[in-house]
C-alpha cells in the first residue's frame, strides 16, 4: 500500500479555487441584462414573497417583459426599495392584487406630476373677453341692458268723468338705469266747464330700489290747489298677493304735511280683459280752512275699471265707475261751503305706456 503525501500549499490552493467559483458566478450575474429574460412561462403564483428582502437597488433592472399577472404581492415589504430608474412600461399587472400592499413608507415628495391633467390653465388658453378670437359681427360687442340708461312713459289714467264733467289724468316718466332713475310724476283733474280750473300735484324725484319688491323716492313737488311747494318722500312697490301699493308724504313750506296712500290690483279675466279696482286715501297734519282742509283723513276715493289690452299690452281703453267721499271734519266743512260731500260718476278713457 502506497501512501501519498500532499503538501499544505496544494490544499490551500484547492480551497481558494473552490471559494472563488461562486464569487465569479455572482459577479457574472450582477452584470446580466434581465431585459431580454423571458419569464412569461414561469409560474410564480405559489411563490411566497413575504420573506423576500428587496431593499436593494433595482434601478437598472428592466422589467418590461415580466408577466406578474398571477403574483400575490399582499405580503411584500417594499418600503426600502429604490425603483426610481426602473422601466415598467411593458409590465402586465392587470391580474395583480394590490389590496393588501403596504406603501406607507414610500416617499412621493419628489414625484413629478406636472404632465397630468388638471392644474392651472396656460395664460393663453382663453381670451380675456371669452370670445376666443371670434368677432362679434356687425352688431358689435353685446352690453348688459341693466348698465344702459333708458327712459319710459306710463299713463295710468287719462279719462273723462261724465257726471263731474272733468278730465282726470295720472302719468309718470323716468330716465336712468335699473338702479338709479330720475322720475317726473303728476296727477290731477281738469274742469271742462265754468272756470276750467286745474288741480294737480306734480313731483320731480330720485328713484332707487330698496329691495326686491319695493322702491324709494325722494324729491320736490308743487301743488296747484293750494299754490305751495313741498319736499316729497315715498315708497312704492308690490305688496303680497300682487297688490300695487304706494305711500307718499309731502312737507309744505307752511309746515303742512300731506299723506297719500293708494292700492291697486289687476284681476286678469283672460289674455286681454282686465278688471282694475283702485282705492286712494288722503290725510293732512293740520287744519287749513282757506284750502278746505281739515286735520286727519280728508278724502277717500275708489274706482273700478274694465280694460281691454291691445297692441302688445301697451294700449288699454277702459270704462268704469268712480266714487269719492269726504271724511271726518271735512264733511262738515264741505257742507258749510255748500259743496257735495259724496260724488260718483261713470268714466271712460285709456291707459298706455311706451
Amino acid at each position: 500500500m502506497k501512501i501519498y503525501k500532499v503538501g499544505l500549499p496544494f490544499i490551500g490552493m484547492s480551497s481558494l479555487m473552490l471559494l472563488m467559483s461562486p464569487l465569479a458566478n455572482a459577479a457574472e450575474m450582477s452584470n446580466m441584462d434581465h431585459g431580454s429574460m423571458d419569464m412569461s412561462g414561469m409560474d410564480m403564483s405559489d411563490m411566497d414573497h413575504s420573506s423576500m428582502d428587496m431593499s436593494g437597488n433595482m434601478s437598472d433592472m428592466d422589467h418590461s417583459s415580466m408577466d406578474m399577472s398571477d403574483m400575490d404581492h399582499s405580503k411584500m415589504d417594499m418600503s426600502g426599495m429604490d425603483m426610481s430608474d426602473m422601466d415598467h412600461s411593458g409590465m402586465d399587472m392587470s391580474g395583480m392584487n394590490h389590496g393588501s400592499m403596504d406603501m406607507s413608507g414610500m416617499d412621493h415628495g419628489s414625484m413629478d406630476m406636472s404632465g397630468m391633467q388638471g392644474g392651472k390653465a396656460p395664460a393663453d388658453a382663453r381670451s380675456p373677453d371669452y370670445s376666443n378670437g371670434v368677432p362679434y359681427g356687425r352688431f358689435g360687442k353685446p352690453v348688459m341692458m341693466g348698465s344702459l340708461p333708458l327712459w319710459g312713459v306710463s299713463v295710468d289714467d287719462l279719462g273723462y268723468q261724465f257726471d263731474d264733467d272733468q278730465i282726470n289724468y295720472e302719468f309718470d316718466t323716468w330716465y336712468g338705469t335699473d338702479s338709479n332713475r330720475v322720475t317726473l310724476r303728476s296727477e290731477g283733474s281738469i274742469q271742462t266747464k265754468d272756470d276750467k280750473e286745474i288741480d294737480s300735484l306734480t313731483s320731480l324725484s330720485y328713484w332707487k330700489p330698496l329691495s326686491i319688491f319695493w322702491n324709494g323716492e325722494a324729491g320736490v313737488a308743487y301743488d296747484t290747489e293750494n299754490d305751495k311747494s313741498a319736499v316729497m318722500a315715498g315708497i312704492a312697490g308690490t305688496a303680497p298677493y300682487f297688490i300695487e301699493t304706494d305711500a307718499r308724504a309731502y312737507l309744505y313750506t307752511d309746515g303742512q304735511v300731506r299723506l297719500d296712500l293708494g292700492a291697486e290690483y289687476e284681476w286678469r279675466l283672460d289674455q286681454h280683459w282686465v278688471v282694475i279696482p283702485e282705492v286712494e286715501l288722503t290725510a293732512f297734519s293740520k287744519d287749513d280752512t282757506d284750502n278746505h282742509i281739515t286735520k286727519g283723513f280728508n278724502e277717500f276715493g275708489a274706482d273700478v275699471r274694465l280694460t281691454y289690452e291691445m297692441l302688445s299690452r301697451q294700449l288699454a281703453p277702459y270704462v268704469g265707475i268712480s266714487y269719492e267721499t269726504a271724511l271726518g271734519n271735512a264733511r262738515d266743512l264741505r257742507r258749510q261751503e255748500d259743496e257735495a260731500v259724496d260724488s260718483s260718476s261713470v268714466t271712460a278713457g285709456v291707459k298706455f305706456w311706451f
